[in-house]
């Protein structure tokens, strides 16, 4: 494992004190910034410094880094430290305390800081060959392709069961070793074991040879998720298992809280949820977000995390907590969704089921997980359906827009359908495939001789349980073939009084 280098620690300290004494050396009365208030302000910038360098894993260089690495270890905690510096500045008023000092020494430093890292790193790096980015960067030669085979070669000598199974000890814990042996045979030849975050290493694998496949690299550090994924399908047999971990969102939220005294913490973690969750979901930072951070111990919910799993192609069958990992078990079921377009941001189009059994999509505000979608049948298998036709805990629903839903907000962008002539102003709930194929088959066939509508007629009748809602939505449509317009004005009354003053709410 990676760890902090003293060396660098030191240095980087070294640094950060060098630039305060040069920036004091500029000021007319030099010994006045080396008073005791003005080094209590520099022992609280030094502090807010060293907790932004280790928290972004300053003093971690790997073999592997590039230029990105200037951004994401020097600029990116710097500047974070900065904003925590200036804020305590403003909070407490400090009027005496110069903010050209400030800048000057965060300047001089980052500077300084770029340099000798630039240096360091380049002193660093080994000739050694890498095959996965000589086949990203251009066709693979001759000799890409002899030095790939080796790699194949490579991987499929035989490994003593023990051995590998105190490397993975060694690594990830005994917990964890325990945990994979009671799933897989160590050392069989159609099981491969690796700890890999590019799709590259799988890919290069023969065709056929394994029905098992266990990655020990967090999800959270693969760049190309759905792409991994998709590649790990394609190795595997219908039916292969495939064994991965992670770290969910509610982990790392509990592992920031307890890794830093109160009040940092909390400052530390909203930091953390604006960059790591925010940033990626928005078109003009996620950009920022990529370069920042590589891609790499990326924020995933359970729930994206099996809604990709599904999307891919796999039906989970086990999810376990272990050694502060999150562990799956996952089977091939099919080939993968391959969606071109999936959406992350606050604005989200599903497939539904229209009028004539087309396809539409839907316009809607995200409440539930990206990816979500996908877990409906995984959902369903696992929980109850409540009143009204909703599952019960359903944990594909974000708790913080869970507002959304209950004020009809998430329901506004369907006016675009509206407008589009895909939907009409009362009409049946627009359903995804699962949930129409829940319905009887009479059912399916009157509902899609209509357009479906932004008003269901379960807020006029108040259905509890899918039979329910099934004979309300029977009776709704029969009213409508013998008289549309009075059972639309009818339906919509009665929905808009239930919605008032019976508080009819989605859930």
């Amino acid at each position: 494992m990676n760890r902090p280098k003293p060396g660098l620690i030191i240095i980087d300290l070294i640094i950060l004190s060098g630039a305060y004494i040069f920036m004091a050396g500029l000021k007319p009365v030099m010994v006045s910034y080396l008073s005791p208030r003005y080094l209590i302000g520099f022992g609280v910038t030094l502090f807010l410094w060293m907790v932004s360098s280790f928290y972004f894993k300053k003093y971690q260089i790997s073999k592997k880094e590039n230029l990105t690495f200037l951004v994401r270890k020097i600029i990116y905690p710097n500047f974070v430290a900065l904003a925590f510096v200036a804020l305590i500045i403003y909070a407490f008023n400090t009027t005496f305390y110069s903010r050209m000092m400030v800048l000057g020494t965060f300047s001089v430093a980052t500077l300084l800081e770029m340099g000798f890292f630039s240096l360091y790193t380049y002193m660093l790096i080994s000739p050694e060959y890498d095959v996965a980015k000589a086949f990203i960067e251009a066709p693979p030669t001759t000799t890409d392709r002899r030095k790939m085979k080796e790699a194949v070669n490579h991987s499929e000598v035989h490994v003593d069961p023990e051995t590998l199974r105190a490397a993975i000890a060694d690594e990830y814990g005994e917990k964890a070793a325990a945990y994979v042996d009671s799933h897989v045979t160590l050392g069989d030849g159609k099981t491969l074991i690796t700890a890999t975050m590019t799709r590259f290493n799988i890919l290069r694998q023969p065709d056929g040879l394994y029905t098992t496949i266990v990655n020990l690299r967090r999800v959270n550090d693969v760049r190309y998720v759905n792409k991994f994924f998709e590649s790990v399908n394609h190795k595997l047999p219908d039916y292969g298992k495939f064994i991965s971990c992670a770290e969910t969102a509610e982990m790392r939220r509990k592992r920031i809280l307890r890794k830093f005294p109160p009040v940092i913490n909390w400052i530390v973690f909203t930091g953390d949820y604006i960059i790591k969750r925010l940033f990626p979901k928005f078109y003009l930072t996620r950009g920022i977000y990529f370069i920042l951070t590589r891609g790499i111990n990326r924020v995933f919910t359970r729930a994206e995390i099996l809604g990709r799993l599904y999307s891919c192609g796999f039906e989970v069958t086990e999810e376990s907590y272990v050694n502060g990992f999150y562990f799956f078990v996952a089977i091939r079921i099919k080939e993968p969704a391959f969606d071109p377009t999936p959406t992350y941001g606050p604005f989200i189009t599903l497939r539904r089921v229209g009028k004539g059994g087309e396809m539409i999509k839907v316009y809607k505000l995200r409440t539930m997980y990206p990816f979500a979608e996908y877990l409906q049948d995984y959902v369903h298998k696992n929980n109850d359906l409540e009143n009204g036709g909703k599952f019960k805990d359903d944990f594909r629903v974000s708790k913080s827009r869970s507002i959304l839903r209950k004020l009809w907000i998430d329901e506004l962008p369907m006016l675009l359908n509206l407008f589009r002539g895909e939907v009409k102003v009362v009409g049946v709930r627009p359903l995804s495939r699962h949930y129409y194929e829940l319905y009887s088959k009479d059912l399916q066939q009157k509902r899609i001789k209509w357009k479906p509508g932004l008003i269901p007629p379960y807020y006029a009748d108040m259905p509890e349980t899918l039979d329910e809602i099934q004979a309300s939505e029977m009776k709704y449509l029969d009213s409508y073939e013998k008289r549309p317009l009075r059972t639309q004005w009818s339906y919509f009354w009665k929905a808009w009084k239930n919605i008032i003053f019976k508080k009819a709410r989605s859930s």
